[in-house]
């Protein structure tokens, strides 16, 4: 019995050996691994790969060459040899904008329109979220989920053409309906006065993406372990705390990252909505970076100052991007990067 035993013992053992053996190949293995290594196995992901490479290389990085315009006295009528041919004027085109007139109300109307869609949109399109998560009438859940995604799917010509005739002072359904409850004496000009601009912007953008937006926060949501809330039903925990203690800290890091994008994005407004409803009497609450940077880089072809703006901008984006995700990292431990 003690030679058996011991056989046993000995037989376990080797096959512990090359359990460990086996790992430490495929790890070594792993770790061999280069890019291009294996060509023919993985030709047809590098196939599947080859189509966006090429898009980024081609709509990414080949016009960053066109920068240099924003240091140059480029005319439109060289063409694109005019780009290394046209002179040098340093700085000139960024004093332009600095010294512009438009430069501070353009300024305060884009971080204004985006710091009350981030104010607004981030939080309320959590709340849906959590809330379509604890539906538990799967029919009913992909009814709202249906209803609140369709938005999304239509352009903002359409959409926005939409809310336009909804707000209009002649027969407009919004303001029919204040002027029957008595509300107001007469319409309100929602489209022409500029007060009523940025609430129009962030309604209907939070209105168009709400649905959509939820996406992301749901399919985090998949990914929570549901022991936690069996454990948690057990010692009597109710939807609300269950919500509180195992929902929002399990998709934490969605949550932190999506808030390091619009951080980063603070400089940037969604230019189709902004410039449909935008008109000559709301524009000195209407006019943000992009449209001003459509303005004067195709209505008046001044190229140069339009390549300045968008290479401040980006590069404010970048810094943004940074700052948002070191305090991310300091205050939650979760970041981008």
């Amino acid at each position: 019995m003690r030679k058996k035993g011991k056989l046993s013992n000995k037989s376990a053992d080797i096959q512990n050996k090359a359990v460990i053996h086996e790992q430490t190949k495929t790890t070594n293995s792993r770790k061999s691994f280069k890019l291009g290594y294996d060509f023919h196995t993985q030709m047809e992901l590098k196939l599947m790969l080859l189509p966006s490479v090429i898009l980024i290389l081609v709509f990414s990085f080949i016009p960053l060459f066109g920068l240099i315009i924003a240091f140059k006295q480029y005319d439109p009528i060289t063409g694109i040899s005019g780009i290394f041919t046209s002179s040098w004027n340093n700085f000139r085109n960024f004093k332009i904008i600095f010294h512009s007139f438009d430069f501070v109300p353009m300024l305060i109307n884009t971080l204004g329109i985006n710091l009350l869609n981030n104010l607004v949109g981030v939080p309320v399109t959590l709340l849906f979220a959590l809330l379509l998560n604890e539906v538990l009438n799967s029919r009913f859940k992909s009814f709202i989920q249906t209803v609140t995604y369709m938005p999304h799917f239509l352009s903002w010509v359409i959409y926005g053409g939409l809310f336009i005739t909804l707000l209009s002072t002649d027969g407009g359904v919004v303001n029919t309906i204040l002027m029957n409850l008595h509300l107001i004496s007469k319409p309100i000009q929602f489209l022409i006065d500029p007060k009523y601009f940025w609430g129009i912007a962030v309604v209907t953008s939070l209105l168009k993406d709400l649905g959509w937006g939820a996406i992301l926060y749901l399919s985090s949501m998949a990914g929570i372990d549901m022991e936690l809330y069996e454990a948690a039903t057990i010692d009597g925990a109710g939807r609300f705390k269950k919500m509180l203690y195992i929902t929002i800290p399990g998709i934490k890091p969605t949550l932190m990252i999506l808030i390091i994008f619009a951080v980063s994005g603070m400089l940037n407004n969604n230019f189709t909505q902004i410039y449909i409803f935008q008109n000559s009497l709301n524009l000195p609450a209407s006019q943000v970076i992009d449209t001003y940077v459509y303005q004067i880089g195709l209505q008046q072809l001044q190229f140069g100052v339009a390549t300045a703006v968008g290479l401040t901008k980006s590069v404010f984006g970048v810094l943004l991007l940074v700052g948002a995700n070191y305090l991310s990292r300091k205050l939650t431990d979760s970041g981008l990067f």
